[in-house]
């Protein structure tokens, strides 16, 4: 019996295994926020930015902004750009890590009669697809919850997980293969069939992952995309 006992964590732990070896590294991404297509001339707007490590994890630099053509559009160290001329350029937003990483993104904007800004989505979606030999899968919705700063993830009578897997977790986060500095949404609670969660203060543009892990054995099972 003590023998038994003894096996029963090595069990659960192959249970639970997906891939031997997991890599936490991710391309650091950068993105621009607050996206107006079109400044009026005279005026200004301020872009905003985020950066995502090569952990997954949202970090706090100084971006580096660029105008592709200064005389039309000017835009500050701190993403304040200001209308100058009738036309239409493109400005770029970049980081270079502590490791040499760069990531960029760019917008085209127009200066003309009015300023336009882009609304960022309410709802995103994706497959959740298991990465062990154990069954998890299904569609999923993420989106905002009206009048509130709560999120809502939907999964369809598609799901399914394994009810083995031991102590399984659902996390919203940046890199797929660790749920190190990840959002905890909670225990896995409903195995099959349509069900969701509510995720107090969150964003929904500050994701981009659904992971499933076997939380005892810090193990990852299944992931999917947010897009």
């Amino acid at each position: 019996m003590k023998f038994l006992l003894s096996l029963l964590p090595v069990i659960l732990f192959t249970a639970c295994i997906g891939e031997d070896i997991v890599d936490d590294y991710v391309q650091p991404v950068i993105r621009i926020q607050n996206i107006a297509s079109s400044i009026e001339q005279g005026t200004s707007h301020q872009f905003g930015q985020q950066f995502i490590n090569n952990v997954g994890q949202m970090e706090e630099v100084a971006g580096n902004w660029s105008s592709a053509d200064p005389e039309i559009l000017s835009i500050s160290e701190t993403g304040l750009a200001t209308g100058l001329a009738e036309g239409q350029t493109t400005i770029t937003l970049s980081y270079t890590d502590e490791f040499g990483e760069t990531a960029s993104a760019s917008e085209a904007v127009e200066v003309g009669p009015s300023t336009v800004i882009i609304e960022e989505p309410m709802m995103k979606s994706g497959t959740v697809s298991t990465t062990s030999s154990y069954d998890l899968t299904g569609q999923f919705t993420l989106s905002e919850i009206p009048d509130s700063e709560d999120l809502q993830l939907t999964f369809g009578g598609d799901y399914i997980a394994d009810d083995g897997l031991p102590g399984l977790y659902v996390y919203l986060s940046n890199n797929p293969n660790s749920s190190s500095g990840a959002l905890e949404i909670g225990a896995v609670q409903v195995f099959s069939g349509a069900h969701e969660y509510t995720i107090s203060g969150a964003d929904l543009e500050s994701y981009a992952y659904v992971l499933y892990f076997c939380k005892p054995f810090n193990v990852k099972v299944g992931h999917g995309a947010i897009e």
